[in-house]
């Protein structure tokens, strides 16, 4: 009876929650991404060289940087039903607004502050399913809510591509068409968000008196066992070595995340295609990904195991990068680019249950903020070197080798955390 009650609680709250959050994280990747796509025409219209243009797309991640655990901690506070509609409908306006960037200043102004919109809503969504889904579902349903990831490059990249096709409609350039379409359901969702997302279990109305009861509990039972190991205080979740070292591990995994949505539909078009033949070939990679993705996270979950599925995803998108690198055809560059996209999604939802094995209450909403915040300055710098680098050299190939030797960092740091923890943590926190 009692595995009966679990099963049916479990499938309530992930339909309820699960499909919602990929939608919200799913427009997100389109406006933080799509700028891969406007820079097809963008960049010569508004004088952009790919170093400017490398370095203001990253610039996005300065500004994630510096408020994301701000938004986090009021999150925390707020209720993730609040904040999240903030979230939204700020990002969305700042999407909107890159429509009408006119050089390197303005394009660099707007990317920031697309970033300090934005911040909060990844780390917030990943403290938000700790709320709900106990710690042994968890990377299953973070692969899910992380699919939206690949998924908004499978759907975006053909819509984005197409979009750049309404060139001189109304007199407005294909480029911004894009960005101010695809800004639109960022800020409807933000409302939508006010009257539909529940912040705790105890809140939820739409599950039957023994469910919530039952989800209540358990999800109090969990937070007890970890009152002895677990990091509780801001400053503890701040402090925590641990948290400093997932977060250099997860700059290597967000340098190859962004270096594919920032400059993969150029890679792409280098072979001379056309930009609505790049938008679905683009879309080809994150396909496969999706699947390896989910599959991978379950493997992980059933296995219990955490450590060696992010050492082997971040080994395979490094592989990937370098034969990027090497590729002298469509067909190759594509292969190189699917290993890239599997190896990187992988890693992340295994990467993202580690966390709360250690961390609860507002050390879990610091911690989490400050990973996400501190990796995500690998979106900064993968897309900077990349532009640096092609302009110097007038390839990508040394700019992939770099990202791929970050991952490569990633691997080893893992390990290495690892082994530490093993040698000192109770077993219920060992990764």
């Amino acid at each position: 009876m009692a595995g009966e009650l679990e099963t049916r609680v479990l499938r309530k709250i992930t339909w309820r929650i699960v499909p919602f959050i990929m939608l919200l994280y799913f427009v997100a990747f389109i406006d933080r991404v799509n700028v891969g796509f406007a820079a097809l025409t963008m960049n010569k219209d508004i004088g952009l060289s790919a170093s400017a243009y490398g370095f203001g797309a990253g610039i996005f991640f300065w500004g994630y940087f510096l408020f994301e655990v701000p938004s986090n901690l009021a999150l925390d506070r707020f209720g993730a039903r609040i904040w999240i509609a903030r979230v939204m409908i700020t990002w969305g306006l700042v999407s909107g607004a890159m429509a009408f960037v006119q050089g390197p200043v303005s394009f660099y102004v707007l990317r920031f502050l697309l970033g300090a919109a934005e911040a909060g809503f990844f780390p917030g969504i990943i403290l938000y399913l700790s709320y709900w889904f106990p710690l042994r579902q968890r990377a299953a349903v973070t692969a899910l809510f992380m699919a939206a990831a690949p998924l908004s490059t499978v759907l975006g990249s053909p819509l984005s591509g197409a979009l750049l096709e309404m060139d001189g409609i109304l007199g407005f350039r294909g480029w911004q068409w894009l960005f101010l379409i695809e800004a639109l359901p960022a800020v409807l969702l933000g409302f939508v968000v006010l009257a539909y997302m529940t912040d705790r279990p105890e809140q939820a109305r739409w599950l039957a008196g023994d469910e919530r009861d039952w989800l209540v509990r358990t999800m109090n039972a969990e937070v007890a066992s970890k009152a002895a190991t677990a990091s509780h205080s801001v400053w503890r979740g701040l402090a925590d070595i641990r948290v400093l070292a997932l977060a250099l591990v997860y700059f290597g995994t967000s340098a190859g995340l962004y270096t594919l949505g920032v400059w993969a539909p150029q890679i792409i078009k280098q072979f001379g295609l056309l930009s609505f033949a790049v938008g679905f070939l683009n879309a080809v990679p994150p396909t496969i990904a999706v699947v390896v993705m989910i599959w991978w996270a379950r493997h992980s979950d059933r296995t219990a195991e955490r450590t060696w599925h992010v050492v082997l995803a971040c080994v395979v998108a490094a592989v990937g990068l370098w034969l990027a690198g090497l590729s002298t055809s469509v067909a190759a560059v594509l292969a190189a680019l699917t290993l890239v996209n599997v190896g990187i999604s992988s890693s992340k939802p295994p990467l993202w249950s580690m966390p709360t094995m250690f961390l609860s209450g507002s050390a879990a909403a610091a911690g989490i903020a400050t990973i996400n915040s501190i990796g995500n300055l690998g979106g900064f710098v993968g897309p900077a070197m990349i532009g640096w680098i092609k302009d110097q050299t007038g390839s990508f190939n040394g700019g992939l080798y770099f990202v791929a030797g970050l991952l490569v960092i990633s691997a080893v740091l893992t390990l290495l955390l690892s082994r530490s923890q093993a040698a000192k943590a109770a077993p219920a926190t060992q990764f």
